[in-house]
């Protein structure tokens, strides 16, 4: 069973910061790609940012330059830092392991004043 546990989403104001954590149960993390969605109130569900096993990442036009990223093989964790925030970033963020139908619970994130 792969068990994927977001963590780290909240209420920031615009301009602000978070990072967003991904843990992954399971042996396979390593050799797999993992991607970051989010789905705002509304619109459909949309690839955020992803990355290789060995650590090449990939972003969506919207947040480059402000959206990290990384992962730590030995921790089992994909994270995605959040910079600059957006009123429009308001949205459930989700890992996924690329390729498969495993996803994991969602985070809420939040920019707001």
């Amino acid at each position: 069973q792969v068990q994927l546990v977001e963590s780290g989403g909240g209420l920031v104001q615009p301009g602000g910061s978070l990072r967003l954590s991904c843990a992954v149960a399971g042996s396979f993390f390593s050799l797999r790609a993992m991607a970051w969605y989010r789905q705002a109130p509304g619109k459909q569900r949309e690839l955020v940012a992803s990355i290789t096993s060995g650590g090449s990442t990939n972003y969506a036009d919207s947040v480059k330059g402000r959206f990290t990223c990384s992962r730590d093989n030995a921790k089992n964790t994909v994270y995605l830092q959040m910079n600059s925030l957006k009123p429009e970033d308001t949205a459930v963020y989700y890992c996924k392991v690329v390729g498969t139908y495993f996803w994991g619970q969602g985070t809420q994130v939040t920019v707001s004043s």
